[in-house]
């Protein structure tokens, strides 16, 4: 329980800071309506994991959850916009999204994709102010690595294959390498974020590019399990989707118990990753398993 009061909390002040980010100052009318669609895509729902994973990794290293909150919001403006994006009628056509309707649907699809690019611009514009770190060196490199974890190499491509892969049978692992990039790229994002904002060292890096890689895959796996054995109502969104739509994943190649079983296994890589940390890293652990365990 105590695990989740923090995860809460975290997420409160994630979603207080975006409440204050998100406010139109004198726009007219239009502008004000895109606003409103930012809000909507981004206010209200959502466990924040992904901001709650570069705070966690910050505090490894002594930051604060103040000093860790700028960059972690920046990663949910990126995040918001890619489901944004990945619901409308081109992509995943998705009608419910945390148990609402979805944006292009709430308001309009060309409201939606315009909200969508500019919850990916703030971002970086949020991630290149002095607020989020003193160095501008820092902020520079949180702004290459974000670029390049959403981008055409990361994030982008990934639901690029993703599409591609709807249209012709994939192997497990092309499916891994294409969620790497989908899913995983954001989540190994915040836990390097996390380093370069507290000066780790280079092995505490890479050991922490190494949980969030084991987090990223861990995630996606229980995401489809949840797909495939969930129901809609505690999900706040549709599921089965996956089978109706001919989607790679690894639980519709392997199976469900072997989906599990290699889930086991990223649960044992995550933890290993962390081991350098010992107990300073207790709640990253209580995180992974977490989302491997999720109910909704």
């Amino acid at each position: 329980m105590e695990f989740l009061a923090r995860l809460e909390r975290v997420a409160g002040a994630v979603e207080r800071r975006l409440d204050r980010l998100l406010v139109s100052r004198g726009a007219p009318k239009e502008g004000a309506r895109l606003g409103e669609a930012m809000r909507y895509a981004t206010i209200g729902g959502g466990k924040r994991l992904r901001p709650f994973l570069l705070i966690e990794s910050a505090r490894l290293f002594g930051l604060s959850e103040e000093q860790a909150l700028q960059a972690a919001c920046a990663l949910e403006c990126i995040h918001c916009y890619s489901l944004v994006h990945d619901d409308l009628p081109s992509m995943d056509d998705d009608a419910v999204r945390r148990g609402r309707p979805t944006l292009h649907i709430a308001f309009d699809e060309a409201t939606a994709i315009l909200a969508g690019d500019a919850l990916q611009t703030l971002a970086f514009e949020m991630l290149s102010d002095e607020s989020t770190h003193p160095d501008p060196a820092i902020r520079a490199e949180l702004v290459l690595l974000l670029a390049k974890a959403a981008g055409w190499q990361g994030m982008a491509q990934g639901q690029a294959l993703d599409l591609g892969a709807e249209r012709q049978g994939i192997g497990p692992d092309e499916i891994t390498a294409m969620q790497a990039l989908k899913t995983g790229a954001l989540f190994r994002f915040a836990c390097e974020a996390g380093a370069v904002l507290g000066g780790a060292a280079p092995s505490e890096r890479r050991a922490l590019v190494a949980y969030g890689s084991s987090f990223g895959q861990a995630f996606q796996l229980a995401d489809d399990l949840l797909d495939a054995e969930g129901d809609a109502a505690s999900l706040g969104k549709a599921v089965a989707k996956d089978a109706r739509r001919g989607k790679a994943t690894l639980v519709a190649r392997l199976g469900p118990d072997a989906a599990r079983a290699r889930l086991g296994g990223l649960l044992h890589d995550a933890e290993a990753a962390l081991a350098p940390f010992g107990d300073r890293a207790i709640t990253l652990l209580e995180t992974v398993r977490f989302a491997a365990d999720r109910k909704r």
